[in-house]
Parts: structure tokens; C-alpha cells; sequence
């Protein structure tokens, strides 16, 4: 594996790492200290990603015109004043307001990440794609463990611990992915290039993938709100539930090696990844629907965690794959602030229904949304068939 890769990994952990402090625990802070409903904490979450999906689109353009290096940095920066703003002053209006800035830089960094190691390692496919995602769950391991510990002491820590990472990733990207810029000219040219570029098939093939995507992070982000709290409410310590997600970052990791064999047999075939993972996760919220003690949210978590390694590498590297040159960034923009939307739309969607008609109803209308997103899978490359049928009778018309 390059350095220049190794760089984006160890920048993506410590971000990660930074972010896991105090996403897994939104919820929990303005439901239990702050004393707010589930749908008004799904709202803040929604205020959150809804910024972050204007952030990856910005952040997917800006990678096109003015390269990765310059687009993390601007990122980096705003998150690393409001992580400040947000230290000093977490009363429930300055913590919406600091905490959509987040969200709004934050979702510039990651499409340009994804994008970059695209691109610094073209001939890594999947791999690539993997490497970047295996570095997140490092950090989603290691924050929430991290969050739960210093939360018992104080909740206040976490915030401090989140804005000593974000220096720490500044510096790494200070220095350390300079040598990664892309020349804006090269990029901006094709970009302008647009409408000679014939890629309305590969642009439709990715919105039918995505959404799905979209569908099965809804269902995902239950586990960092709706879920995070009917935890509480049986009797789960929060250092059970930071636990979960420790459990979910050491699983992705430690089974690489297990699940490698198979990628290895289907690794040229997203689509059949895609069905596998996404086949996998409805099981996990069967076992989460009827899980009454910490050992079943365990079993279910595990269950999630192997469909996940499935599904959430295949769409970035499809992404890529789909993306003509110079729009890289667009397309990973794309599939990033799609997966936001799902983290948007689920804590209100999943707070709205645990109001009004309870738990149950969540976990059976997750299992149909994620059902669909298979159907997507199946589908997305119908636009591609069309235009190879269709530029095939072309051509032996043009013959004939």
C-alpha cells in the first residue's frame, strides 16, 4: 500500500476518532441532560446532517476544481473553531448551533478523503475504498469507548477530547497531504468538459444505488438515536452501549481475514455485495426487535457489523468506478452526502415513530426500507445494459 495512502488512513482515524466522540452520544446528552424530546433531538440531528449534505456536495465540487488538499484543510478549519465555540458554551442553543456548523464542515472533508485515495491509488480498487473504511471503524471503536469513560466522569470532557483531535488531524493534514494535491487546472478543464462526457447512464446507475443507500442508512442511524435511547430505558448502562460501537469498529478489523475469502470471490461483482450486506443487516434488526438484555444488542451488533462490511466499501468504490474523469469528487460528493441524508432523515423519521406508535412499528418499517434498498441493488445497472444495448445498434447500424 503507498505511503501517501497510509497518510489518508491515519487521517481518516484521527478524525473518526475525534467524531466518535460525541456522535454516538448526541441523543443521550439532549434526552438525558438537557432534557429534550426524541423528535426534538432527532431535529438537532437533522439540522446536523442536513448542513453536512451541503457540505459534501460542496466538498465533492471543490475537490474537482481546487484539489483535495486545499478543500480538507478549509473543512478542518471551520470544524476545529466551532469544536472550540462548542467547548466553551453547550447549552442546548449554542450546542444546535455549533454542532450544524460541524456537520457542515465535516461533510466537506469526507467526499474529498474518499476521492483522494481514489485517485493516489487507482489501481487499489476496492482495496482503496476498504482501507479508508477499516480506518473509520478504527476510530468508531476507539471514541465511543473513549466518550463513555470520560461522559461517567463528565459529559463536558467529551466535547475538550473532540477539539484535540481535530488539531491533531489538522497538523496531519498540514503536512502530511500537501504532496496529494491534484493540479486544479487538470480537474477544472474536464469539469467545464462536462457535456462531452457521456454519463447519463453511469450518473442514473448511481442515483438508483443510492438510493438504496440512502434507505439502508436510515435503518443504520436508529442505532445512534432511537435505539441509543430505548437502551437507557431497559436498563443499559451507557458504558454498554459505547461498548456496542467499540464492538462494531473491533469486528470490521479483526474479520477482515475471515471475510476476505469471500470478498475475494465476488469482488467483481458489487451487486451480489450489495444483496449479501444489505440481506444480512435485515437480519440484524430482526434480532434487535426482540433483544431484551445487553447480550441480544450484542448478537444483533455483530449481525449488522458483518452486513455492513458488505455493503458501505462497494458504494464508494462503485462510485469511482461510475465516475468519469475529473468528477471524481462530484460522485463521491454524491454518495456521501446521500449516506448524511440517511443520517438526516432517520433520528426524526425513527423518533417520530417511537412517539407515536412505539418500537415495534420502528424495527418492522427499517426491515421493508432496507428490503427495497436490495431491489435497488438489483436494478442499478439497468441504465448501464440500456446504453451498451443502445451504442451497440449503433454501431451495426453505422456498419450496415
Amino acid at each position: 500500500m503507498p505511503k501517501r495512502v497510509w497518510l489518508l488512513i491515519i487521517g481518516m482515524l484521527v478524525n473518526v476518532t475525534g467524531n466518535s466522540f460525541l456522535w454516538p452520544l448526541t441523543t443521550i446528552y439532549m434526552h438525558d441532560h438537557l432534557g429534550k424530546s426524541l423528535s426534538l433531538a432527532g431535529l438537532v440531528l437533522m439540522a446536523n446532517a442536513g448542513a453536512a449534505v451541503i457540505g459534501n456536495l460542496l466538498g465533492g465540487a471543490l475537490f474537482d476544481r481546487i484539489g483535495g488538499y486545499k478543500s480538507i484543510l478549509g473543512g478542518i478549519v471551520v470544524t476545529t473553531v466551532a469544536l472550540a465555540g462548542l467547548t466553551l458554551w453547550h447549552e442546548f442553543l449554542p450546542f444546535v448551533i455549533f454542532y450544524t456548523i460541524i456537520g457542515f464542515s465535516g461533510g466537506i472533508v469526507f467526499p474529498s478523503m474518499y476521492a483522494m485515495v481514489g485517485t493516489v491509488w487507482p489501481e487499489g480498487g476496492r482495496k482503496a475504498f476498504n482501507a479508508i473504511y477499516l480506518a473509520q471503524n478504527v476510530g468508531v471503536a476507539i471514541g465511543p469507548a473513549m466518550a463513555g469513560i470520560l461522559a461517567a466522569y463528565r459529559f463536558d470532557f467529551i466535547f475538550a477530547a473532540n477539539l484535540g483531535m481535530y488539531v491533531l488531524f489538522f497538523l496531519i493534514a498540514l503536512f502530511g497531504f500537501k504532496s496529494m494535491s491534484i493540479s486544479p487546472v487538470s480537474h477544472t478543464s474536464v469539469f467545464n468538459e462536462g457535456k462531452r462526457i457521456r454519463k447519463k447512464a453511469p450518473f442514473n446507475a448511481l442515483m438508483i444505488v443510492s438510493a438504496g443507500y440512502l434507505l439502508c442508512w436510515i435503518g443504520y442511524v436508529q442505532w445512534q438515536s432511537t435505539i441509543s435511547a430505548y437502551t437507557q430505558e431497559i436498563g443499559i448502562t451507557l458504558t454498554q452501549y459505547s461498548l456496542l460501537w467499540s464492538l462494531n469498529g473491533f469486528l470490521i478489523v479483526a474479520g477482515q481475514p475471515f471475510i476476505r475469502p469471500i470478498m475475494k470471490r465476488i469482488e467483481d461483482n458489487i451487486k451480489r455485495q450489495l444483496v449479501i450486506g444489505m440481506g444480512i443487516m435485515i437480519v440484524s434488526y430482526v434480532i434487535v426487535a426482540f433483544a431484551q438484555d445487553f447480550s441480544m444488542f450484542v448478537a444483533a451488533m455483530v449481525v449488522l457489523t458483518i452486513g455492513e462490511m458488505f455493503v458501505w466499501p462497494a458504494v464508494p468504490a462503485l462510485a469511482n468506478q461510475l465516475a468519469p474523469k475529473g468528477r471524481e469528487g462530484f460522485y463521491q460528493g454524491i454518495v456521501n452526502s446521500v449516506a448524511t441524508g440517511g443520517r438526516m432523515i432517520g433520528p426524526l423519521l425513527g423518533g417520530v415513530m417511537v412517539d407515536v406508535y412505539g418500537m415495534p412499528a420502528l424495527f418492522i418499517l427499517v426491515t421493508g426500507l432496507i428490503a427495497i434498498a436490495i431491489v435497488t441493488a438489483l436494478l442499478y445497472d439497468r441504465p448501464l445494459k440500456a446504453a451498451e444495448s443502445e451504442q451497440s445498434a449503433q454501431l451495426q447500424e453505422t456498419y450496415n
